[in-house]
């Protein structure tokens, strides 16, 4: 695998994602996912701040595999939230949700509170960067 966690020299080690990842290969990159059903002529958004989580985190997944990647291959993940005190509350669910679609692996992330996203009933909107490893010939 040529992803690598990066952890500098006396830092504690992050609980629920890496503070950066060396990775080689071919990249794929994922537009804004934001919680709703991506096969409905009509947006229909969960109710609640997890189940929005949830379904933009398997939407991103889902482009991901469309590029040929796996959550695996992860290597940055930006999260909007219109609500951090939302998110927070939303821990233990958003925590199973990430353990359901990528499982123990963390990427180098961020997460940014933000005044609004383009679709009103949006509460949570994700864009994440995954590199495809290459072989040791080169290939993917």
């Amino acid at each position: 695998m040529s992803l690598r966690v990066l952890l500098p020299e006396g830092w504690t080690k992050p609980k629920g994602y890496a503070n950066g990842v060396l990775a080689e290969g071919r990249m794929v990159f994922t537009g804004g996912q934001v919680g709703w059903d991506p096969t409905s002529e009509t947006p229909r958004f969960p109710a609640d701040f997890a189940g929005q989580f949830e379904q933009a985190l398997a939407n991103v997944c889902a482009v991901l595999r469309a590029g040929g990647a796996e959550p695996s291959h992860l290597v940055r993940l930006t999260v909007y939230v219109t609500d951090k005190r939302e998110y927070l509350a939303s821990l233990k669910e958003v925590g199973a949700a990430w353990k359901r679609h990528v499982g123990r692996h963390y990427p180098a992330m961020a997460l940014v509170q933000v005044s609004g996203l383009v679709e009103d009933a949006a509460r949570v909107e994700m864009e994440a960067t995954a590199v495809i490893p290459t072989s040791p010939g080169g290939q993917p």
